[in-house]
C-alpha cells in the first residue's frame, strides 16, 4: 500500500511539472504572435511573469515531492517519537502544528522570492520586511491557536467514535462555513483595515444596485490592500447578515463607476444564483470523499510506516495527500465553477453594461499583469475562471483571429 502511495504520488508531482512546461512552452510560443487585449509591451510583460510565476512553481512542486518523501521515509516516525506526551488529543496538537511549522518554514524562501523579487521586479509588491514579518507571525499565530483547536477537536473525535471521519468532516464542514463568515472581520482585525466608503454618490448607486438583486449586507468597506499589494480586487465576504461589499483601494482607484458597478454585477449574480451555497456544497463533497477515503485506510498502511494508528498520524496523512486528492478532483470543480462565471458574467452585463464589464475586465487583466492565453491542459485543471477571451466570446463581443501559426491551432482573439 505504501509503495502504491509513493509510485501514485510520484505521477501526480511529474504530471504536475509537465503541465508547468506545456504551459511555459505554449505562453513562450504565443508571445512571439501579435498581441492579444494588451499594448504589445504589456502583452510580452504578462507572458514573462506568467513564466516566471509557473517556473517558480515546479521548484515549489519539487520541493514538496521531497518533502512527502522525507516524510513517509522517517519524518513522521521521528515527530511522532519526539512528543513524549500521553494524552493523544494533546500530542495530536503538538506534533501535526509542527509537521505544518516545518513545512511551512522549508516554503518560506520560495515565499519570499515571489513577494520580494518577482512581484517587485513587476510592480506589485507594496510590502515592506516589517510588514511581511508581521503578517507572517500573525498568521503564525492563528494557525496555532485556530489550528490547535480544529486539530485538538478531531483528535478527540478520532478517539471516541469508530465513524470518526463522518463526525470530523461534519465538524471540519461547519468550521468552513464559520470561516466563510466571519472571515471579513477576522481580515480587518489582523491584516486590512476596512474603512465605510466615503464616497456617497457611489454607495447610492452600489445601494440601487443591491436592490435589484435583493442581496442586503452590513455594509460597502474599502480595504487598505495597496499597502501590501498593487493587485486589483474586490469580493463579497460572510454569510446571512454578516455579508459585506468589501472592494481594494486599488480597485477604486482603476475603474471607474460604471466599470466598478459592472464588476459588482457580476459578484451579484453570483448572489442570485446561489452560487456561493452551491460551492460550500461542492466543497463539502470533496471533503466528504476525502474522509471516507482516509476513514478506511488499511492497518497494513501504518505497518509500513512503522507507526500506530494515532490521531496524530492520521491527519499528518491526510495533509500530506489532501493535494493529490484535490488536484484529482479539481477539473470537476473547474468546469462547474468556469460555468458559473459565464452565467455571472451575464448577470454583470445586464445589471452593469456589457460594454463597461469589458472594460473592467480588460482593465483588470491588464493591471494583474495576466496573461491572456494558456495550454488548454493548464485551464482544465487549474482555471476556476474562463479565460477573458472566451468570456468575452460568450458576452457576444466583436473578436477576430491574428495569425495563429505558432499556437498549434488555437486561436489568439482580439477585442475590436
Amino acid at each position: 500500500m505504501l509503495m502504491f502511495i509513493m509510485a501514485l504520488y510520484t505521477v501526480y508531482v511529474l504530471f504536475r511539472i509537465y503541465i508547468s512546461i506545456m504551459q511555459i512552452g505554449f505562453i513562450n510560443r504565443a508571445k512571439r504572435q501579435q498581441a492579444v487585449l494588451l499594448s504589445t509591451a504589456e502583452y510580452l510583460q504578462a507572458a514573462e511573469y506568467a513564466i516566471s510565476k509557473e517556473k517558480l512553481s515546479i521548484i515549489g512542486t519539487f520541493i514538496e515531492y521531497l518533502l512527502f518523501i522525507f516524510w513517509l521515509d522517517a519524518g513522521i516516525v521521528w515527530l511522532d517519537n519526539f512528543f513524549l506526551i500521553q494524552d493523544d488529543a494533546l500530542k495530536a496538537v503538538a506534533v501535526v502544528l509542527s509537521f505544518i511549522i516545518i513545512g511551512g518554514i522549508v516554503h518560506l524562501p520560495l515565499e519570499w522570492y515571489q513577494k520580494f523579487v518577482l512581484d517587485a521586479k513587476f510592480g506589485f509588491n507594496r510590502s515592506s520586511y516589517t510588514q511581511y514579518i508581521k503578517d507572517t507571525l500573525i498568521s503564525t499565530l492563528l494557525t496555532v491557536v485556530l489550528g490547535g483547536i480544529v486539530i485538538y477537536t478531531v483528535a478527540l473525535i478520532m478517539s471516541s467514535s469508530t465513524l470518526w471521519w463522518l463526525w470530523s468532516f461534519l465538524f471540519i464542514f461547519a468550521v468552513i462555513i464559520l470561516l466563510n463568515m466571519f472571515f471579513p472581520t477576522l481580515r480587518a482585525m489582523f491584516f486590512d483595515k476596512l474603512s465605510p466608503l466615503d464616497d456617497a454618490e457611489l454607495n447610492a448607486k452600489i445601494a440601487r444596485l443591491m436592490e435589484q438583486t435583493g442581496f442586503t449586507s452590513s455594509g460597502v468597506f474599502v480595504s487598505d490592500a495597496s499597502k501590501r499589494d498593487a493587485r486589483l480586487n474586490a469580493y463579497f465576504g460572510g454569510l446571512g447578515k454578516t455579508k459585506r461589499v468589501v472592494l481594494f483601494d486599488t480597485l477604486l482607484q482603476k475603474l471607474s463607476h460604471h466599470e466598478l458597478l459592472a464588476v459588482l454585477g457580476h459578484e451579484l449574480g453570483h448572489f442570485t444564483h446561489g452560487d456561493i451555497y452551491k460551492n460550500i456544497a461542492a466543497i463539502g463533497a470533496m471533503l466528504f470523499v476525502m474522509f471516507a477515503i482516509f476513514g478506511n485506510l488499511p492497518e497494513s498502511l501504518y505497518m509500513e510506516l512503522g507507526i500506530s494508528q494515532s490521531p496524530a498520524v492520521v491527519i499528518i496523512l491526510f495533509l500530506l495527500l489532501m493535494s493529490l486528492l484535490s488536484f484529482i478532483m479539481m477539473p470537476i470543480m473547474g468546469m462547474v465553477s468556469r460555468h458559473n462565471e459565464f452565467a455571472a458574467d451575464k448577470k454583470g452585463a445586464e445589471l452593469g453594461g456589457e460594454e463597461h464589464l469589458v472594460s473592467a475586465l480588460t482593465k483588470l487583466v491588464t493591471e494583474n499583469k495576466s496573461f491572456p492565453l494558456s495550454h488548454p491542459l493548464y485551464i482544465f485543471f487549474y482555471y476556476t475562471h474562463p479565460p477573458v477571451l472566451e468570456r468575452f466570446k460568450e458576452l457576444g463581443v466583436d473578436i477576430y483571429c491574428g495569425d495563429n501559426s505558432a499556437l498549434e491551432g488555437e486561436c489568439p482573439i482580439q477585442v475590436r
